[in-house]
């Protein structure tokens, strides 16, 4: 089968197109054939050498993908061959024809969700669901700022919070964005190039501020998210890029909280809460992931350095 194989930590070059051997399921794992790859900033970030997480080389990335059930290992009981599934983790690596996975990194994807829709679920959505609920304990009535909100974790959020019962605000840096984000049902959208769009915050919430952030690039908004929160306000960090210098007094003033999530952190309860949500959402319609281009997996190199870009709209994914 095809992969795409890392033999080198490096740039988008070290991607490269091979033959390789297709996978056999062992006892509680399951071999995917994948339609459709979800492709993440932190596949980058690995790629690179720069994460935490540094798999044994030669790799193949990718942990997001969707596609059916092709083949099981002895006691896998939840899912049969030809079954329509996403992905949430893999053991050999998302970027292939074929995709080995423990039974329980596997869950249901509805008919009504196309294979490219659900390579976009995992990643996206689980990190916007443990962002905005269980680390931010977002509540119905809350007003939540969502940054960088017309990119995949970000649609997700914005559609996670609207459908909770939250006041949602997010922004975008392009005129196509701020569209999107209004689409996914946002209260308001903001252009975060705009100077001074963060002092809108205090109008829309009559000068209370707003009770949780979703901060995609706290190297840069750190400081700021801190002096537009409400008191008790929480700021859920949920990427960055570098280093950031901040003012302690404006989390002592408002009683504010910072919090840090990976989703290479979470426990296999918290994960099976996730997608029994994720999975409800899709199934009813409340979840709508957005694509925003396509590529052949051949393409893996460009994807690495479109996902990186601003002016993020929707998911892109590498279709095998």
């Amino acid at each position: 089968m095809k992969a795409i194989r890392v033999h080198e930590f490096g740039g988008p070059e070290v991607l490269r197109l091979e033959d390789v051997p297709e996978p056999r399921p062992g006892a509680g794992q399951v071999v995917v054939r994948v339609r459709a790859v979800g492709v993440n900033p932190v596949d980058t970030y690995i790629r690179s050498g720069a994460h935490a997480v540094r798999p044994a080389l030669p790799y193949t990335p990718g942990l997001d993908a969707a596609g059916e059930v092709a083949a099981v290992g002895e006691g896998v009981t939840r899912l049969s061959a030809g079954q329509r599934v996403y992905t949430a983790g893999s053991l050999s690596g998302t970027y292939a024809e074929l995709a080995l996975c423990e039974e329980s990194q596997c869950h249901a994807l509805p008919e009504r969700v196309s294979f490219k829709e659900g390579a976009g679920v995992n990643t996206p959505y689980a990190t916007a669901y443990r962002a905005l609920f269980q680390r931010a304990q977002g509540r119905p009535g809350e007003t939540v700022l969502v940054h960088g909100a017309s990119g995949g974790v970000g649609t997700a959020a914005v559609q996670l919070a609207r459908a909770a019962g939250l006041r949602v605000v997010g922004t975008a840096g392009t005129e196509e964005g701020l569209r999107l984000v209004i689409e996914q049902g946002a209260h308001e959208a903001l252009d975060h190039g705009a100077p001074d769009y963060l002092g809108r915050l205090a109008e829309l919430t009559g000068g209370r501020g707003v009770d949780v952030i979703l901060e995609m690039l706290a190297n840069v908004n750190l400081n700021r998210d801190l002096e537009v929160l409400a008191k008790g306000g929480r700021v859920v960090v949920v990427g960055s890029r570098g280093t950031v210098e901040i003012n302690p007094r404006l989390a002592m003033t408002r009683d504010a909280t910072i919090l840090g999530m990976t989703l290479f952190n979470i426990s296999p309860r918290d994960s099976a809460s996730i997608h029994a949500a994720l999975g409800a959402g899709l199934e009813a319609g409340t979840l709508r992931p957005v694509v925003g281009r396509e590529l052949p997996l051949a393409e893996a190199a460009r994807a690495h350095g479109e996902v990186l870009k601003p002016g993020a709209h929707g998911k892109i994914v590498l279709i095998p």
